[in-house]
């Protein structure tokens, strides 16, 4: 029984990161109806960016402000510089430019600060609590991650649902030139859907960095998690990320704990068929209106 709830615990501070990074997906979806396969890269370049003020002796909440900033930053430029060109182009355009700048930004970041991956340092202690004279595979570290996405989902929920912001956001992704005729500024709109985007995705890089350490090509498999997540919720639901990344950190955690670590990949894609065969467009995507 210690041991399913150990690999519960541990399913859960996983599938949170997962769903940080299904939650960043998701927003750009939202926004732009784009799916960003750059996003593994934007969020290395930002963690990557706070590793180097706590190597140059600054603190953990110093560097995690600076991955924010950074990737609120980054997140716009990208936005205006590479995918604007392309909004009007075939889908597939934008697939190849997401594309195309994770492979910039894996191969810049290698330039920059090495292949060698580096240690990040966590922002509380990792050791677990201790329950009746039982450790637990939970420590105060895991309760930060936890609550830091939590937090974000419930923010992201109110913006999108309770605010003019969110509405004028929602408009410029299902219908820009209604929107455009409304008076909203929809090129604002998408700039900082992207931009919120990479925000979330900075702090899911700073959350996982203590366990998979930081280097150019440490967050791949990351990225498949996310998106395995962002796809089981639906990619329109950012309750659906946080659902998604819930349910695919513990599938996982169990098929490591009671079956071998080696079927964890096996795992996350019979956890995605399995749901999709039920709910081909996700667990918690709108019903659509089919007309015959």
């Amino acid at each position: 029984m210690v041991r399913f709830i150990n690999l519960t615990l541990a399913g859960i501070t996983s599938g949170m990161v997962f769903a940080a990074v299904a939650l960043a997906l998701v927003l750009i979806w939202r926004a732009t109806r784009v799916v960003n396969f750059a996003q593994g890269g934007m969020l290395m370049f930002t963690t990557f960016l706070a590793w180097s003020v706590i190597d140059r002796g600054g603190s953990y909440w110093l560097a995690l402000g600076v991955a924010l900033a950074s990737g609120l930053v980054l997140g716009a430029v990208i936005e205006r510089v590479v995918v604007r060109p392309v909004e009007n182009k075939p889908p597939l355009n934008a697939v190849i430019v997401t594309l195309g700048l994770y492979v910039l930004l894996q191969a810049g970041a290698g330039m920059i600060w090495g292949d060698t991956p580096h240690s990040y340092p966590p922002a509380f202690t990792i050791k677990g609590l201790s329950v009746a004279g039982t450790r637990l595979l939970l420590s105060p570290f895991d309760l930060f991650v936890i609550g830091a996405v939590a937090a974000v989902m419930v923010l992201l929920t109110l913006l999108f649902v309770r605010t003019d912001l969110g509405l004028r956001l929602r408009a410029s992704a299902f219908g820009p030139e209604i929107a455009r005729l409304q008076g909203v500024r929809v090129g604002r709109m998408l700039t900082l859907g992207w931009a919120l985007a990479a925000l979330v995705g900075s702090l899911a890089g700073v959350l996982i960095a203590p366990s998979v350490f930081v280097g150019p090509a440490q967050f791949d498999a990351m990225l498949v998690f996310g998106f395995t997540a962002a796809v089981i919720g639906g990619l329109d639901s950012p309750a659906g990320a946080v659902t998604g990344g819930l349910l695919l950190g513990c599938a996982l955690s169990y098929v490591s704990g009671y079956v071998s670590s080696d079927l964890v990949t096996f795992g996350a894609l019979a956890a995605l068929i399995t749901v999709l065969m039920v709910r081909p467009n996700g667990l918690f995507s709108a019903s659509t209106a089919r007309r015959v």
